[in-house]
């Protein structure tokens, strides 16, 4: 028997590999601060926008149930508006974009 749970981390059956839900939020999160650090620190745009698709693609590992993955939805919708304004060059509304994603991300804890 192995000494860890494979429930942790496990691979999907697309070839992905799976977080359980808590630990793909975190990470999502991350992603985001690095983000707005990133534009508070002057980062170009093309380092934002990768940090930004970044966390778009590990909230896709969010599975919960049906009201986490609505709530979901609607803070990765920040994301694309985020990503909408640093290609704008407008770095302030995408910064206020991220907070709002980074708050309803982390408000997800509150649903599973």
């Amino acid at each position: 028997m192995g000494a860890f749970s494979t429930a942790a981390l496990a691979e999907c059956e697309d070839g992905r590999t799976c977080f359980e839900p808590d630990e793909a939020i975190n990470m999502t999160v991350e992603k985001i601060m690095e983000a707005r650090h990133a534009i508070d620190n002057g980062a170009d745009n093309a380092t934002i926008l990768g940090l930004i698709r970044d966390a778009k693609n590990l909230n896709k590992e969010i599975n919960a149930n049906d009201l986490v993955d609505r709530k979901r939805q609607k803070a990765a919708s920040y994301l694309n508006k985020a990503r909408g304004e640093v290609r704008k060059a407008a770095l302030q509304p995408a910064d206020s974009h991220l907070l709002e994603a980074e708050k309803r991300f982390k408000d997800l804890h509150n649903f599973l």
